[in-house]
């Protein structure tokens, strides 16, 4: 636990990468390979759940520190997470305990099913033998709420360093649905021969932002198009006769999907395809927000499946006959993808449709009116193109269309965490309907931090009810809002539910009364829906 958290205080205080994978690095030479199994599961996000309600672990911290929960609540508020909030107030430890980072966690793990009094007795033993950089930690692998500023990347070139591996192979093997319960470092790290996992996935290839003009991109013929889809980025992996639907994130997600469960019969050749999962009905691309209630169910019932059926576009082929073919080129994937969608010609598997073109002006009005197409915009690949781990600069790119606007009216406002646990960042804003205020979105991104600053000081002067840590505020400021898409919504007060919405810039040349209104919203619903 030491040596762990040695490498989390060096990672803490820089945002330099190199320094971060150094710290990485020499944490996975020294230590126990349990404590780099965790140490790796942990980094890519496969946590151990919460073993103890956080409630119970605030009037426990609360009691031992001798302080009123108001008191504790405030300080929560205002340093914005709860495991520093408890590291900080708990009086010094009496004891020293010298556990490994494996040893805690599995004492966490079998906490679950203890009463709350084994649970109690159990943490406070636990505070009571640790320095409070280790309570923060041991907290934070509690709540299950572990998150440090380190991205896979950068662990991938860590665990490189450590071992003189390949960075791809190092991506490779830690896809999957592996755990540090009963994975071992040699097995998923070291081993030149992997255990066979029939449903590894491979890590997927992303593109940035167009920036650029596009005639910086050089020849258009050495480029293909073809229209972004709004959907779950994901593989579908057929294997010995199974099929396996993982994810962008790492989630294996075969049961959401049991409609895909027949292409394992239809075709004989073991094959990974990389796609978009979208709901179509009746030809018609359904909104992100219908597919999420799919994914947000443990069981799938016939209703989901008549309502909310899905497709996966297909656009490239990783494997086929357990032939890796990420190496070869894009143009050669997509022949090979071509003939394997039509052997199995299903309608649940769709081909990427390639949008024909000879100069790059003809795709800015198909970019335009990609919205038409219920699509977020182009993709841009070059046709010479391998398919890399990650995201890379110069080969895939994605021109997404403008986004949507709508200006609202700030109403509420909550504090933001971290670095920011003391600037009110977080805001709900209202369109008018009629004289009222119709509360629409939230949205916390978009501001400098000198604006974050000054819309505090506004709040804090300007506050009229309080609900715990959120405040009620004068309907004064106007933002203009940006999102990516509109559906209805029986959930939200307005009727309608946006699309990643965010702070487009701050109004200060309109009046509250010249703010957007529910019909405005309403009009744009009927336009996209």
């Amino acid at each position: 636990m030491k040596e762990f958290v040695k490498a989390f205080r060096a990672i803490d205080q820089t945002t330099k990468t190199l320094v971060k994978v150094k710290a990485l690095s020499e944490f996975f030479e020294t230590a126990d390979p349990k404590d780099k199994m965790w140490a790796i599961a942990l980094f890519s996000h496969k946590r151990p759940k919460r073993t103890v309600n956080t409630t119970l672990l605030r009037h426990w911290a609360a009691e031992i520190a001798q302080l009123p929960l108001w008191l504790f609540e405030e300080s929560y508020h205002i340093v914005g997470d709860l495991a520093e909030t408890i590291a900080l107030i708990l009086p010094p430890p009496e004891n020293k305990l010298s556990l490994t980072l494996s040893e805690w966690i599995n004492r966490i793990i079998d906490l679950k099913d203890e009463s709350d009094e084994v649970k109690k007795e159990a943490v406070l033993n636990a505070w009571n033998g640790l320095e409070k950089d280790e309570r923060f930690l041991f907290n934070k692998l509690i709540t299950g709420g572990f998150r440090i500023g380190v991205s896979q990347k950068t662990v991938v070139k860590a665990l490189a360093k450590a071992t003189s591996i390949e960075e791809n192979s190092i991506s490779h093997r830690l896809m999957g649905n592996w755990s540090p319960i009963d994975t071992s470092y040699e097995e998923l790290i070291l081993s030149e021969s992997p255990n066979e996992d029939i449903s590894k996935p491979y890590p997927f290839y992303l593109a940035y932002a167009l920036e650029q003009d596009l005639e910086e991109l050089g020849n258009p013929n050495e480029w293909s198009a073809e229209y972004k889809w709004d959907g779950i980025r994901g593989q579908i992996i057929l294997r010995d006769g199974e099929i396996f639907v993982w994810s962008r994130g790492e989630d294996l997600v075969t049961d959401k999907f049991p409609e895909l469960g027949h292409l394992a019969d239809k075709y004989p050749h073991d094959i990974v395809i990389d796609g978009e999962i979208i709901p179509i009905k009746e030809g018609k691309i359904l909104s992100f927000n219908q597919l999420q209630t799919r994914i947000g169910r443990k069981n799938i019932a016939k209703k989901h499946l008549t309502e909310v059926p899905i497709s996966v576009i297909a656009y490239d082929l990783l494997e086929y006959d357990g032939k890796d073919l990420r190496d070869e080129t894009l143009q050669s994937r997509r022949d090979k993808l071509e003939k394997v969608v039509e052997e199995i010609n299903s309608d649940r598997l769709v081909l990427s449709t390639e949008i024909k073109f000879d100069n790059w002006e003809e795709l800015i009005p198909i970019r335009e009116n990609s919205r038409a197409m219920d699509s977020e915009g182009l993709m841009l690949k070059k046709k010479d193109s391998i398919y890399e781990v990650g995201r890379k600069k110069g080969n895939w790119w994605k021109w997404k269309v403008d986004p949507l606007t709508i200006d609202g009216v700030m109403i509420y406002a909550q504090r933001g965490h971290g670095r920011r646990a003391n600037l009110y960042t977080d805001f709900t804003f209202a369109v008018w309907d009629g004289e009222m205020l119709v509360p629409f979105t939230k949205a916390y991104s978009g501001l400098t931090d000198k604006e974050f600053n000054e819309v505090t000081r506004y709040v804090r002067k300007n506050t009229v009810e309080r609900f715990g840590p959120v405040r009620s505020v004068k309907p004064d400021l106007v933002f203009e809002l940006a999102f990516e898409g509109i559906a209805k919504s029986t959930r939200h007060k307005s009727g309608v539910s946006l699309r990643f919405p965010r702070i487009k810039r701050w109004r200060k040349d309109k009046p509250a009364k010249e703010a957007n209104t529910l019909e405005d919203l309403q009009k744009i619903l009927e336009v996209y829906q």
